[in-house]
């Protein structure tokens, strides 16, 4: 952490947060899950297989209960670069730094950094570090159970849907994602 304040520039006066950051892929590929029914009904949930996908992006930051997501239809350093400006924008009154994982578009050279955003790189294949996959726990089991969509518009609304209910949630998204070692005072 230190050596993240420390790449601070000297004349930053903005308050610091810290944010997590992630990507979660959606589409038409679902999975039936268990759900209830009364006795001797037989609940029916319907399956497809169908490779359409969007990516979510979405940064979190529990102390303030605030998420911002944008949605694309891939991953890779110039949607991740759009990302970054749209959050450095959101969060022009804070300097932020953003915990993310490894991906390569987070490594990547063509990376462009806003000035007030400091990346800081989890430890690789370490997701439950993540407070962001939480987020995607939530939608999925709220707002894509057991359903099939007939197009990735629909795939798309729905995702909206979902983000939007939970940006708008300060105490669920912070119940959600607010980790203990997110405690940190700087």
């Amino acid at each position: 952490m230190s050596n993240a304040l420390a790449s601070r520039p000297p004349d930053e006066t903005r308050p610091v947060v810290i944010m997590a950051q992630d990507e979660g892929r959606f589409g038409r590929i679902n999975e039936p899950r268990r759900t209830w029914a009364p006795l001797p009904v037989r609940p029916v949930a319907p399956r497809q297989i169908m490779r359409e996908y969007l990516y979510a992006f979405t940064a979190v930051c529990p102390a303030l209960g605030k998420m911002t997501s944008l949605i694309f239809p891939y991953a890779d350093t110039l949607t991740m670069n759009l990302f970054l400006r749209h959050v450095a924008k959101e969060f022009r009154d804070y300097f932020i730094l953003m915990l993310v994982d490894q991906a390569g578009w987070h490594v990547s050279k063509g990376l462009k950094i806003p000035q007030n955003i400091r990346l800081l790189p989890l430890p690789p294949h370490s997701p439950e570090l993540n407070p962001t996959e939480h987020i995607w726990d939530e939608v999925r089991e709220k707002h894509f159970h057991n359903e099939a969509f007939d197009s990735l518009d629909a795939v798309e609304d729905r995702l909206v849907d979902g983000l939007v209910a939970l940006s708008a949630d300060s105490d669920r998204l912070r119940s959600l994602t607010n980790f203990p070692y997110l405690h940190v005072t700087c």
